[in-house]
């Protein structure tokens, strides 16, 4: 019992674990000019900078944009379930949903537009414009000016189709288990 609470001690939350990086990183004093307040804007400018870069010529650029596009909101959104409020879950789904159809129409461009310098740029800039936490962010846009009018307008067409694809895919789960529960009577 007594190696379990041990256990327990050592799990520690991603906001730890980062600020014990960074104390860590800090520490050394090859960089102790980054410890002074006067340089932090050099540091998350120059971060920003970086990673920027990175977006426009670095390998694996797709997977750093899908993770700050990814990660991040996934982690918000586990929050704001976890929370009383029902605005940040009302935030996070616009998020979601956004994403979704963001997600939908690159599939069918992404292979010509993934060829252009500044794309996987493009792309995370889009992102975080769509999550960040002001009144005039993407997916909020989005959502209110081109999503929410065209489901308005086309809701019963939506809400039929859904319905048949539904009916559909309880068909084809009966034909499976009634194809499986034959296969297990033969054998």
């Amino acid at each position: 019992m007594g190696k379990m609470l041990e256990k327990e001690k050592e799990v520690k939350t991603i906001s730890e674990i980062l600020d014990w990086m960074l104390k860590d990183i800090l520490s050394d004093p090859r960089l102790s000019a980054l410890n002074e307040e006067k340089n932090w804007p050099y540091v998350k400018y120059g971060t920003v900078v970086l990673i920027s870069l990175y977006l426009v010529f670095g390998y694996g650029a797709q997977l750093i944009c899908n993770v700050i596009g990814f990660i991040y909101p996934a982690y918000c959104s586990i929050k704001a379930l976890e929370s009383t409020k029902k605005e940040d879950d009302t935030r996070w789904l616009t998020y979601w949903v956004v994403f979704a159809l963001f997600s939908v129409c690159e599939f069918f461009s992404d292979l010509l537009l993934s060829w252009f310098p500044f794309y996987w740029l493009a792309k995370c800039v889009f992102l975080v414009w769509c999550f960040l936490p002001v009144a005039w962010n993407g997916s909020d846009l989005i959502y209110n000016r081109v999503i929410r009018p065209f489901f308005i307008k086309h809701e019963r067409e939506i809400d039929s189709a859904m319905s048949k694809v539904h009916d559909k895919i309880n068909e084809l789960a009966d034909n499976a288990t009634r194809v499986a529960a034959d296969a297990v009577k033969h054998d």
